[in-house]
């Protein structure tokens, strides 16, 4: 069995479990979350024939003509809906396009609140009618998931569990279907996903259809992650570790090429990536700043912060 570089936990004992196993399965949380930003999780509650069900979805779409795909590309958008086409988006500190491209579904706010009013439209595909239908339901399955997660997070923070209810509810989170097509030539020193981290609070990923991920360890070398079946990857995103003053991680990783006898092999990967409210405040907790740990950032909302980062990866203007 492969070398295991990431824990693995088991989200029921915290959504089933008595008051002590919620607080063991916090600590272990908070634990792998502070030294390594990564974990696995299995016992999440998304059913897999929806995670099937998208993946199917995702593929199709994916393989209709480049002039199909172009007409859901929608301009000003920041690749924040729709289709973002290959080879647009770049890590933070590379110059060179990563090998892919992606599909992009928003939150739909159905109970009254004037936020709706700050978010785009989530597009919908005529080709496959039951594409972005198949998307939205994962997303809820994710929102609800990562909400759990964050409650576990809050305990470990010594915060009031509900820290994140009002913050991230009916926030602008992501699900991302990233397609990285057969590799046809010698990528010009490009790979399918440069090394980066992710811009929001936690990243939810489940299992990509071909292997790939790889993290940064504190010891600088670069460990596989290679999920098991039915499990979910975890990582912290800058916001998260903003928020913490740097307690919690935002671990660098990428996606490598496969091996040239694989290269004929396309990857479809599912992220989703929850973010907060565009209101919420990033300013560090009071807690995590210390003597040994002064404070690292300045005050910032996550939809300023939000804005930057696009930029920086050139995804907005």
């Amino acid at each position: 069995m492969a070398k295991r570089n990431i824990p693995v936990l088991r989200l029921s004992q915290f959504t089933q479990g008595d008051t002590r196993q919620q607080s063991a399965f916090a600590a272990e949380l908070g634990r792998a979350f502070q030294e390594i930003g990564f974990v696995g999780i299995v016992g999440h509650g998304i059913p897999q024939a929806l995670i099937d069900r998208f993946y199917a979805e995702s593929r199709a779409f994916f393989a209709l003509p480049e002039t199909v795909k172009r007409q859901y590309e929608i301009p000003g958008m920041a690749g924040q809906r729709g289709y973002t086409a290959f080879g647009v988006e770049h890590a933070k500190h590379s110059r060179v396009a990563d090998l892919k491209e992606f599909f992009q579904i928003g939150p739909e706010v159905t109970d009254g609140d004037p936020i709706k009013a700050n978010y785009p439209e989530n597009v919908a595909v005529a080709e496959r009618p039951r594409f972005l239908a198949a998307g939205l339901e994962l997303y809820r399955a994710f929102e609800g998931a990562g909400a759990r997660l964050l409650e576990a997070i809050a305990l470990y923070l010594e915060l009031d569990r509900h820290y994140f209810d009002s913050r991230i509810r009916n926030g602008n989170s992501i699900l991302r279907a990233i397609h990285y097509p057969p590799i046809t030539q010698e990528p010009e020193s490009a790979i399918r996903a440069e090394q980066h981290e992710d811009i929001n609070l936690i990243t939810l990923l489940v299992g990509a259809s071909a292997g790939g991920l790889e993290l940064l360890s504190t010891r600088g070398e670069w460990l596989p992650v290679m999920p098991e079946e039915e499990e979910i990857v975890i990582n912290v995103g800058d916001m998260l570790q903003r928020l913490t003053n740097n307690y919690l991680t935002s671990t660098t990783h990428r996606v490598v090429n496969p091996p040239r006898e694989e290269w004929h092999r396309p990857r479809l990967s599912i992220p989703f990536f929850l973010h907060p409210r565009s209101d919420m405040d990033l300013s560090c907790l009071p807690s995590c700043v210390t003597a040994e740990r002064p404070l690292a950032y300045s005050p910032i909302t996550a939809g300023e912060y939000l804005a930057e980062r696009l930029a920086e990866i050139g995804l907005k203007k």
